[in-house]
């Protein structure tokens, strides 16, 4: 499939013909926004702006484009539950890869629109990281990524996998009764292992030692100031963990609160949690735009795992 000729129009007229080379990013804005001079940044073809109240004729027949940069920063929610599950649906059928840019409180409506589909999503990001998401949308092999190599953006996400992958063993490892320190590494004292040995029984588990644990971590914040001792993953796993303990639900912005890190970092983390089979996302039945996150069997089996073998040895949960 070929893209239509007024499309071509607007990267011709934008950049020349050599522009056609170049990798076409589909604009959805109200006006020419900070998207557009990322796109160009990236050096990448300008397809649009087109206007939100447009955007579902646009996509209906819109032709190949490698991504779709929507800014979403102060549309209705209503537009908002149009649109985006045609952006899922491209996103989906592998035509395109996409990126929302949004606010704060727009996290469950967005969260609960575009489902399951792997969509980055960027709340209230910073230039760098629009340009470096853009930049990986549009290059993801590895000999492109040297431009952006240096920042700290990028660099974060090009090391989320890694880190929830060894997470996943962590806890796969827990399910079979064993600690993550019973197997030294190349930089670990062989002689400073820990191992909770058999567990002849579960003990009950109580939510308010969860809850507590959850305090601790974030009283450190108050004596040594925000950032130093963040970890996501695990501030996430123990806030669902102890809301499956309490039996409540939690919305896609209560658990980003819960990693006390910036929505956009979190919102990554439970992507790439939910890729890896920790968490689960079930949609809200009475109202689409806000879907829950819960602990999959395999995580809460770890946890309870865990929680077992730290009583086991006389450790606290933290």
């Amino acid at each position: 499939m070929t893209e239509p000729s007024a499309f071509d129009d607007v990267g011709r007229s934008a950049h020349g013909p050599a522009s056609l080379d170049r990798p076409s990013v589909l604009l959805i804005a109200e006006e020419r926004s900070a998207g557009a001079d990322a796109i160009q940044a990236c050096h990448a073809r300008l397809l649009g702006p087109v206007a939100w109240t447009e955007a579902e004729m646009r996509l209906q027949h819109q032709g190949l484009c490698r991504a779709i940069l929507a800014e979403a920063s102060g549309v209705p929610d209503a537009v908002l539950e149009r649109v985006l599950p045609l952006i899922a649906d491209l996103v989906d059928a592998g035509d395109a890869s996409a990126i929302i840019v949004f606010d704060p409180a727009q996290i469950d409506c967005v969260a609960g629109s575009i489902g399951s589909a792997p969509i980055e999503l960027l709340c209230s990001p910073t230039t760098t990281e629009r340009v470096a998401s853009l930049y990986l949308a549009l290059a993801p092999t590895a000999q492109r990524l040297h431009d952006i190599g240096g920042t700290p953006d990028s660099v974060r996400l090009m090391r989320l996998n890694e880190e929830i992958a060894r997470i996943a063993e962590t806890l796969t490892r827990l399910t079979r009764g064993e600690d993550e320190m019973s197997r030294p590494t190349s930089v670990s004292d062989p002689g400073l292992t820990y191992r909770a040995g058999p567990l002849l029984e579960r003990p009950d588990i109580r939510v308010r030692d969860v809850r507590n644990a959850i305090r601790a971590r974030r009283l450190r914040d108050q004596f040594f100031g925000p950032g130093l001792f963040e970890d996501p993953a695990w501030d996430m796993l123990l806030d669902l963990f102890a809301a499956e303990l309490e039996r409540v639900q939690v919305s896609v912005s209560s658990l980003c609160i819960a990693a006390a890190v910036a929505p956009t970092t979190a919102l990554r983390w439970i992507a790439r949690m939910t890729d890896a089979g920790l968490f689960e996302r079930h949609p809200d039945p009475f109202d689409r735009r806000r879907a829950f996150m819960a602990l999959s069997s395999h995580a809460s089996l770890g946890m309870r795992n865990y929680v077992a073998a730290a009583r086991h040895v006389g450790a606290t949960i933290g």
